[in-house]
């Protein structure tokens, strides 16, 4: 009777123990599902947010360049005096900008340090839209009722805001070449990589070739335009310059990084040049009389969503800017940093406020154009130089903090040991 209460009581165990088993079977999978919804829910938001940046961006385009058939005259003479309809465009420009940034820099503020999927921040984030349309709402309109004064203030701060921006954006770009170089050029191994990178290593630097060729073809109409003969010979020469540091002996990375980067190099040539005022004897823009062809109007859509491309694959490049890269990534972690993310897109708001207005507080602008006028063409410059500038540093610093250590080990005493 003993021998079968025992085997009783251990068949109970054990069922108790299966029971126990599946329940925690099912309540991990469960987990596991809820945490793949919350992911997904997360990954949406992002172009969720997106979407909003976007129309920020379209409200500002209609205020600069129809806002005078909207407000009457009388409002432009008295809050600007004679140049009122300049003043007011660029004003209210810089107003949706600085509505559009503190809504994107409060969730930065709301959002920031959240690493897990369970966190209430990430519901915040992920969440809560009606809230946050209204939290919208308020600061687009509410920045309409500050002071001029302070508006001026604030495009002062826009300039310094969109500058980081493009530094931030240049690093983000040039980690993406490193990244597509490691992937399409590997140690070896698989030979048919290597091939396909070869072959658009080749590629990509007779493009950027005949692409300096063409800026000079079309964009140098007679030998009097120096500044534009400047600008396309020394990208030329940072194009043989990158060729040649990225295959010394002692950096040995290959054509495919230089070659990408040489195509964003010329193309940011390019842009600088068609951002040239069209009072220029030597700009490619024309003098518009009110009449807009499809060309222009593309051109200008096309920047417009490149504006919100840029902001957002920026945004979601967080590991770029990671100073510890090895950490494990778990399960419940959330798939980007938000805080960082919301960063990005305050600096964008500022950013776009600046291409809008040309990068001048107190320039005229036209119709349906973007980032045009000297100002904008030197930053674009400016940017391509400290462009091809962190790229070459990339390639020499392992090289140069190699040196370093081999001095100072070669500097050290050596120890001597005396035999018995």
């Amino acid at each position: 009777m003993l021998g079968c209460g025992r085997v009783e009581e251990m068949s109970d165990r054990r069922g108790s123990e299966a029971v126990y088993l599946e329940e925690l079977s099912r309540s991990r999978q469960k987990k596991r599902i809820d945490i793949s919804v919350e992911r997904r829910r997360t990954l949406r938001a992002r172009y969720y947010y997106g979407v909003i940046f976007l129309i920020t961006n379209l409200v500002a385009w209609f205020i600069r360049d129809y806002i005078q058939r909207v407000v009457p005259e009388k409002h432009f003479l008295r809050a600007c005096g004679r140049s009122g309809h300049d003043c007011i465009q660029t004003t209210g420009v810089l107003r949706v900008s600085f509505g559009c940034f503190i809504f994107f820099f409060l969730m930065f503020l709301t959002t920031i340090r959240t690493s897990k999927l369970h966190d209430v921040r990430n519901a915040w984030h992920s969440g809560w839209w009606p809230i946050k349309c209204v939290l919208l709402v308020i600061a687009m309109t509410s920045s309409f009722f500050i002071p001029s004064e302070f508006v001026q203030l604030y495009g002062e701060f826009a300039r310094i805001g969109a500058g980081v921006f493009l530094l931030l954006q240049l690093i983000s770009v040039i980690e993406f070449i490193a990244w597509w170089n490691k992937y399409w050029m590997p140690d070896g191994e698989t030979k048919q990589s290597c091939s396909l990178g070869l072959l658009m290593s080749t590629v990509l630097y007779v493009a950027s070739v005949c692409g300096v060729v063409i800026l000079y073809i079309l964009y140098v109409p007679r030998s009097s335009c120096t500044l534009n003969i400047f600008f396309i010979v020394w990208t030329g020469i940072l194009l043989v310059v990158m060729m040649l540091v990225s295959l010394h002996s002692k950096v040995n990375r290959g054509l495919l990084s230089s070659g990408l980067m040489a195509s964003y190099v010329v193309f940011l040539s390019w842009s600088a040049i068609r951002s040239e005022p069209a009072e220029d004897k030597c700009s490619p823009q024309k003098e518009a009389d009110g009449h807009y062809d499809w060309i222009t109007v593309f051109s200008f859509f096309f920047g417009l969503c490149a504006i919100v491309m840029a902001t957002f694959s920026t945004g979601i490049d967080s590991e770029s800017f990671q100073f510890r890269k090895d950490k494990v990534q778990e399960e419940d972690d959330i798939p980007y940093k938000y805080g960082f993310f919301h960063l990005v897109f305050s600096l964008g708001a500022m950013y776009f406020a600046m291409l809008f207005i040309n990068w001048n507080l107190n320039s005229s602008t036209r119709k349906w154009s973007i980032d045009v006028g000297w100002a904008s063409t030197w930053v674009k410059i400016v940017n391509e130089w400290l462009a091809a500038a962190i790229y070459m540093w990339k390639l020499l610093s392992p090289v140069v903090r190699q040196a370093k250590v081999m001095d100072q080990g070669a500097s050290q005493p050596e120890d001597f040991v005396v035999s018995p």
